[in-house]
């Protein structure tokens, strides 16, 4: 049987990304903290944990702390079946979720909030593209994502939850320096773009619709839907918006639309756990509802 106090030490090493701060998170020495791992280790023969700044998990390592995850979630649901067994004033639980930042800026963040206001859960939100949020799920990382990707992960379900239209924007002035002669390959070729990060290929993905092949576009990284739309206005560079980010903008003219009616949807779709938990299913219902008011359906 496993040591549910060594996979606790665990858990908190690789959420608090190192030794001291998870023995002060469970209130233990950080050599009890070193013990406890190391007898992990020796029991399952391998390193658990890639000792650094942070500290991370090593394969074999996020399969534990999942399974820890989908422990303490399987513990809350017995605590509300059972109040007796549970601890004096209540223990809110860690659901680790992953999901796109353009989401997290518009729909899934007040979705999300009211689910945690009033379920016994801390979430831990990773943010990636999300083309890649599958990964965490495959990783272990999470027990829940908002992804690009319709396959589900091995041992999870897969809902639609709409698509998400992004439309090409830049400043007016930024149209006038750049874009006078009009919008082409070469004139793209030539003005700067703004990508949230290095996988964020929405910007050329519009770019080879638009001209029917690949463009290599001069980019700026700005890893910040918020601050996207500000370096947008401000006629730092062009790039594709969520159309809920910058409706005011495309009304009051400080935004406009780079070729009008072209659009880019891109697909969402929720994936969780197939042995979930009742909080992972209320997380589920509550994210659904938001995401069938908030995105295009089909």
């Amino acid at each position: 049987m496993l040591d549910y106090a060594s996979l606790a030490a665990l858990a908190a090493v690789v959420r608090e990304g190192s030794f001291d701060r998870a023995a002060r998170a469970l209130s233990v020495t950080p050599s009890a903290i070193s013990q406890r791992i190391r007898l992990l280790e020796e029991r399952v023969g391998g390193a658990l944990v890639v000792r650094g700044q942070p500290c991370l998990a090593t394969e074999m390592g996020r399969r534990l702390c999942q399974h820890v995850d989908r422990v303490r979630l399987l513990e809350q649901e017995l605590h509300e079946a059972l109040p007796s067994l549970a601890p004096e004033g209540g223990v809110r639980v860690a659901l680790p979720i992953a999901v796109n930042a353009d989401s997290l800026a518009t729909w899934f963040a007040p979705a999300l909030a009211a689910f945690a206001t009033e379920a016994p859960v801390l979430m831990e939100v990773a943010v990636d593209d999300q083309e890649h949020t599958s990964e965490w799920l495959r990783s272990g990382k999470v027990l829940a994502a908002v992804t690009a990707s319709a396959r589900p992960a091995f041992g999870c379900n897969s809902r639609p939850l709409g698509a998400m239209r992004y439309l090409a924007a830049a400043s007016p002035d930024f149209m006038k320096r750049h874009f006078g002669d009009g919008v082409g390959a070469g004139s793209l070729a030539r003005a700067p773009s703004l990508v949230f990060n290095s996988k964020d290929e929405l910007q050329a993905r519009w770019a080879h619709r638009l001209c029917h092949r690949h463009v290599e576009l001069p980019r700026h990284i700005l890893p910040s839907p918020q601050a996207f739309v500000t370096a947008t206005v401000a006629g730092m560079g062009w790039g594709l918006h969520p159309q809920a980010l910058i409706a005011a903008h495309l009304e009051n003219g400080s935004l406009i639309e780079l070729v009008p009616d072209t659009p880019l949807d891109v697909p969402l779709h929720w994936q969780y756990g197939r042995s979930a938990s009742s909080l992972i299913d209320g997380l589920t219902r509550q994210i659904l509802a938001a995401a069938h008011s908030a995105l295009m359906q089909s």
